[in-house]
């Protein structure tokens, strides 16, 4: 097991995917997570996924991606006991996470100030889809709004299918791996100075950020961004091309790159030509010259042409569905994904996507399944010291 943050316990209130995913990856680096949920059925991603008999199990596909890991204690919040109960958890944590819209965990009496006098120390991050301020911050958020808010929408897709959401939830993503950064850089902090930090997480603001480059081309050049499809605007030939079978990435974006693929496929004078010669007039001649590279493309299939490619030192990649590429040699040999024997709530073995990192050569994996709603229950309170008896 990973232990970068062994000995760390974060208490997890979210529901869905942003934070969820946010307390997964800290769970991967060796933290002590707890999901707290509510008693009426906890995490609404239990009841999400493709499994209509796994989400009435409440242990949806959805809820599955992301908790493993974890431990479910069930809580609620508006019972005085139970809030008791919460706060001496929250004595014992090193952070928190909740991605409730703004003001509702102060309106239950439990915001970053309060829980700050049981835990000074204590990291609060707060995911929301808009921030804890501004105007839009009552607003319910979820990944297709935040999508649709920050511009992504209107830059994928071709001119004629745009706007077009991202095929899977990168808001919520791209929210939840701030999260998770922010909150492993505060403990530094933390175990440094004593010191607590409340962190705004804004949904819309993680994916501008992540959408860098259309942004800045915007600021800085007066270029606004729109629609291509496959290609990429910083250069061509960059995006996808046909092959005798399959489709075929190509990223030739620096010029011997664009010379090498000119030779490998039998095409060597289109590095001469007028329309072709440097990366600015490429790129007006763009539908010229894909014409040209998919003709020749067209006597081998996409694996082929990759093989090749990447041996010249050309980037190239075919174009795979999820279930192709979950079997490549690649993600095999990098052990992405774990597998569970036996989870309770599911008939069978579980496999679960673990994160992107190796730590000295290994990879964090989940040190248990995803939780049964409540199912730590006893583990945890048993021995839960009160709040004077907790350590500061």
């Amino acid at each position: 097991m990973i232990d970068l943050l062994s000995g760390i316990r974060v208490l997890d209130l979210t529901n869905v995917l942003a934070g969820p995913y946010c307390a997964y990856q800290l769970a991967l680096l060796g933290a002590d997570v707890i999901k707290v949920e509510a008693p009426s059925g906890g995490d609404l991603a239990r009841q999400l996924g493709a499994s209509p008999k796994l989400n009435e199990a409440r242990m949806g596909a959805s809820f599955l991606a992301q908790n493993a890991g974890k431990r479910s204690v069930v809580i609620d919040l508006k019972n005085a006991a139970d809030r008791d109960r919460f706060l001496d958890l929250v004595a014992t944590a090193d952070a928190l996470v909740e991605n409730f819209r703004p003001g509702v965990m102060t309106r239950l009496g439990l915001g970053y100030e309060a829980l700050k006098e049981v835990r000074p120390s204590l990291v609060y991050c707060a995911i929301s889809g808009f921030g804890q301020t501004g105007p839009m911050r009552d607003n319910p958020a979820y990944d297709q709004i935040i999508q649709g808010l920050s511009g992504i929408m209107s830059i994928t897709g071709t001119p004629e299918t745009a706007p077009l959401r991202v095929g899977y939830p990168v808001a919520d993503t791209l929210g939840g791996l701030v999260g998770a950064f922010s909150i492993a850089a505060a403990l530094v902090r933390q175990k440094a100075s004593g010191k607590g930090a409340f962190l705004d997480v804004s949904m819309l603001e993680c994916t501008l950020s992540a959408l860098g480059w259309p942004v800045s081309n915007y600021l800085t050049a007066g270029v606004d961004p729109r629609p291509m499809g496959n290609d990429n605007m910083t250069a061509a030939p960059s995006g996808t091309f046909r092959t005798a079978e399959g489709l075929l990435n190509i990223a030739a974006n620096k010029q011997e790159q664009f010379v090498a693929l000119c030779r490998l496929i039998g095409e060597p004078e289109l590095a001469e030509d007028p329309r072709f010669s440097e990366r600015e007039i490429r790129k007006r001649n763009r539908k010229a010259l894909t014409e040209r590279i998919e003709a020749a493309l067209a006597v081998a299939p996409a694996a082929v042409w990759e093989e090749r490619m990447n041996r010249a030192g050309i980037p190239a990649g075919r174009v795979l569905t999820i279930p192709q590429v979950l079997i490549e040699p690649q993600v095999v040999e990098r052990q992405l994904t774990t597998r569970f024997e036996s989870v309770a709530g599911v008939d069978g073995p579980l496999t679960v996507v673990r994160g992107g990192v190796l730590v000295d050569g290994d990879a964090p994996s989940p040190a248990m399944p995803p939780p049964a709603l409540g199912q730590h229950m006893d583990e945890i309170f048993s021995n839960l010291p009160k709040r004077g008896e907790a350590s500061a």
